[in-house]
């Protein structure tokens, strides 16, 4: 890690370079560990240490940005000078917003050393005792275990400053029968990597595992769905792309568009967006420097605030609400940091309420159809289940569903009291999520 003084110096240094009107610089360095895993035994170990520069100018009506991984001084001075004429080369545009100018971040303590220092022996062990007790049971275990520590920086000509950083320990694994017919998934997330039970992981994937060989078929239609939080999480991400996102709003393909204030979803869900709240990975300022707040999405089934960065909230007349992603940037803000408020009942007095249901761990290959109502297609994977008066009965083959993200919120009448963080790598988001019980989730299909 570079720390808060390097950084510093070379966004100054960036900033001393650039002769446009306004600069901006993001830096994020990343120290990142990561011991994969298949059929028991670890096949790969690697350590990537890297630094990014990313230099954004605003010249008139025209931007250019351009990233390296180069810090040297001329590194850093052939980013600002490659920004700048990729600037000079770009049209005129009256949505050319000005980089905004924001208040001191607040600081969030999201970095552990344990996890920062965490060693490929400590990681061998756990996924050690993974292997041993998937073998012990005649199956086979693959996944990865991950620990990285990252810092971020962004500055501007303005006067801003911010700077964070934070540890990531991330554990999965499917665990599978040697034919490939059952198999069970589980996970665990943290930024402390000692609250990491990979005992934990390695229990509920075996079971899940064990418990899903021979599965029935079970015809399409609808049903109750019991979704465990890994399943939630894969909806969130679709929801903050394409629901709670104001440039979506904006462009009329948002479910919410006209509805604020309005009861649209369950009474039982309350859905914010919290980049300082301890309970997730915390990140307490966006990429162009503003603090993120607190936004309340659906309180008690209200649809109630959508996220902004500071292009989307000068169209609206409002303030950003912190919630930028890196320039440039076509996608608009996105709540990266999702909780779902707990509910009142335990996961099993939710599966005990079920007369006739399924139980899912998590979907996989899914698709959007339509974005306005968050119509979704895809699978269910590595542990379904059928409930019969209360009680997880028989393995189940793996359904293809067709239905509405937005129609489960609807359709949702159980909310667990425990949640589990969810950590979804590629876009770096992060849920805090329960386990669900959802009325008429539509199956269309049903593997063979």
């Amino acid at each position: 890690m570079l720390g808060y003084e390097k950084l510093k110096q070379l966004a100054d240094a960036a900033l001393a370079y650039s002769k446009a009107e306004q600069t901006e610089v993001v830096l994020h360095a990343v120290d990142s560990s990561l011991s994969r895993f298949a059929n028991n035994t670890i096949h790969q170990n690697v350590f990537e240490s890297n630094v990014t520069v990313r230099v954004r100018v605003v010249m008139g009506k025209r931007t250019g940005v351009a990233e390296s991984n180069d810090i040297t001084p001329d590194g850093i001075k052939r980013a600002v000078e490659t920004a700048r004429a990729i600037a000079q080369a770009q049209p005129e545009s009256q949505h050319n917003a000005p980089l905004p100018e924001s208040a001191p971040a607040p600081r969030v303590e999201s970095f552990f050393a344990n996890t920062a220092e965490c060693s490929p022996e400590t990681r061998a062990r756990s996924i050690g005792n993974l292997a041993k007790q998937a073998a012990a049971n005649k199956l086979f275990a693959a996944g990865a275990f991950r620990t990285d520590a990252f810092e971020l920086a962004v500055a501007n000509s303005l006067g801003t400053f911010q700077f964070h950083q934070g540890t990531v320990a991330d554990l999965h694994t499917v665990v599978m029968n040697d034919a490939g017919t059952a198999s069970g998934y589980a996970s665990a997330s943290s930024p402390d990597v000692r609250a990491l039970d990979a005992n934990a992981v390695a229990q509920r994937a075996i079971d899940k595992a064990l418990r899903s060989q021979n599965p029935i078929a079970l015809a399409p239609g609808e049903y109750t769905v019991v979704l465990e939080p890994t399943a939630v999480a894969m909806m969130l991400q679709y929801l903050a792309w394409h629901t709670f996102n104001a440039l979506a709003v904006q462009e009329e393909r948002s479910y919410v568009r006209g509805k604020k204030g309005e009861l649209v979803f369950s009474p039982l869900l309350s859905l914010f967006d919290d980049g300082s709240d301890l309970e997730g990975y915390p990140l307490p300022f966006d990429h162009e420097g503003v603090p993120r707040q607190r936004v309340m999405l659906i309180e008690n089934g209200v649809a109630r605030e959508v996220v902004y960065d500071t292009f989307t909230a000068r169209r609206d007349n409002v303030a950003s609400t912190g919630h930028s992603l890196p320039a440039p940037n076509l996608q608009g803000p996105v709540p990266r940091n999702l909780f779902i408020a707990g509910g009142a009942q335990t996961r099993d007095e939710l599966i005990a309420s079920v007369t006739r249901g399924i139980l899912v761990t998590r979907f996989w290959y899914t698709r959007l159809v339509a974005p306005l109502h968050v119509m979704m297609t895809g699978l269910t994977r590595d542990g379904t289940f059928l409930i019969e008066n209360g009680q997880v009965s028989l393995p189940v083959k793996n359904l293809r569903f067709t239905t509405s993200y937005i129609d489960a919120l609807k359709n949702t009448r159980g909310v667990s009291r425990e949640t589990e963080l969810v950590r979804e790598e590629m876009y770096g988001m992060n849920f805090r999520a329960p386990t669900l019980v959802v009325d008429d989730f539509s199956f269309t299909g049903v593997t063979q």
